[in-house]
């Protein structure tokens, strides 16, 4: 367990900003029995009232935001203030500092949907039990691959919880050009998803840069399903491959040994049809970072595990590594040799929600007891 020394902001505002550490937060490694997970994120993903009564450790702007919250409610059938996602994110300001919870109901939203890097702090939320879909048909040869995601978020603090995210674009064939279509297009820092889905084929989910949470997801696609240079923390998600034969999860997009970014994949499950040869990754970028920790791996998973793109070059410089995973997918046997059996010592990193520096900004999902509902 790790000790980290931080200071109550709200203490330094009032008190002529003297830099006087006050509490001490307890971050504790992602347990290997998947049946600790939640009293581990109940312990380490602490609600916002407790961390700032008791705790404290967070970005003063994130105190400032979570202290005036405000929710909107979208419903397609007029009961709420809007009837659409774009007019609801359109009526939050530019230089937005509050949080803003958007309640979406059930249904189907076709819609192209895009948040500014100025609208910081957007929280969307639907019903565990009725999901609602995002969705639209973008493809590469329309906007552009990143251009093409249905939902595009470019601000920071971002979170959602129990909602679809799809691009409804048909499967590439092979022959269509600009066929790939991204469902989802996260480029802000400090994103959380909680129980999400991203549904698409070819680059379904853009991880493209920043700190990201992914907690009780599933990600379904063909290539590249994972893509991006953002670095992520991906905990309990299924990663389903829906080809009909050669499938990719990850195309990292690490180029610079520098370069902070990675995706780490724990306590996931890599699933599929018993025809499709799935690789966990493949070279795309010269230096691209992922890890598999505890995850179970169906025979979806090809043998040898990940993929140079024939470029012999990348085996010395990729950061392909493994820990403890199982399932028949899982052997050793038969892996690359460019990948990294991690040690104990070595995988410490990838179990720590500061891996994505969470203990700054990592919040449960909301709760609405005491919050006000716009008129």
């Amino acid at each position: 367990m790790k000790s980290y020394i931080v200071f109550l902001p709200l203490f330094l505002v009032f008190h002529l900003h003297l830099l006087i550490p006050v509490f001490s937060v307890n971050i504790s490694p992602i347990p290997e029995n998947p049946a600790s997970l939640r009293s581990w994120s109940e312990t380490n993903i602490i609600p916002f009232k407790v961390r700032l009564d008791e705790i404290g450790g967070l970005e003063q702007s994130l105190i400032d935001a979570e202290s005036q919250v405000l929710v909107i409610v979208v419903r397609q059938d007029g009961s709420g203030q809007f009837k659409t996602i774009t007019e609801a994110i359109d009526s939050i300001p530019s230089g937005n500092n509050r949080r803003v919870v958007i309640r979406i109901g059930p249904g189907v939203y076709k819609e192209k949907i895009n948040i500014d890097q100025t609208k910081s702090f957007i929280t969307f939320l639907g019903s565990k039990l009725q999901m609602p879909k995002l969705t639209f048909n973008g493809t590469a040869a329309q906007y552009g691959t990143v251009d093409s995601a249905s939902v595009i978020v470019s601000s920071d603090n971002f979170m959602a919880v129990n909602v679809i995210f799809e691009n409804s674009s048909p499967m590439p064939d092979g022959i269509r050009k600009g066929a790939q279509a991204v469902a989802m297009r996260i480029s802000g820092d400090r994103a959380a998803f909680y129980n999400c889905k991203f549904l698409g084929f070819q680059d379904t989910l853009c991880d493209d840069r920043g700190n990201h949470f992914f907690k009780d997801c599933y990600v379904e696609g063909t290539v590249d399903y994972i893509f991006g240079d953002g670095k992520s923390l991906y905990l309990n998600t299924e990663l389903r491959s829906v080809a009909p034969d050669v499938a990719v999860i990850t195309a990292q997009a690490r180029t610079e040994e520098k370069d902070d970014s990675g995706f780490s994949f724990v306590h996931c499950l890599v699933s599929g049809p018993g025809n499709s040869k799935t690789y966990l990754g493949r070279a795309w970028k010269q230096r691209a970072k992922v890890v598999f920790i505890y995850s179970d791996m169906g025979t979806v998973v090809n043998s040898e595990g990940w993929n140079d793109r024939g470029n012999i070059d990348a085996d010395k410089t990729v950061y392909y590594g493994e820990y403890k995973c199982k399932g028949p997918g899982a052997n050793p046997a038969g892996r690359v040799k460019y990948v990294k059996m991690l040690t104990d010592e070595e995988v410490k990193p990838y179990l720590d929600i500061n891996y994505i520096n969470g203990s700054s900004w990592l919040l449960p999902p909301p709760k609405f007891r005491g919050y006000k509902i716009r008129p």
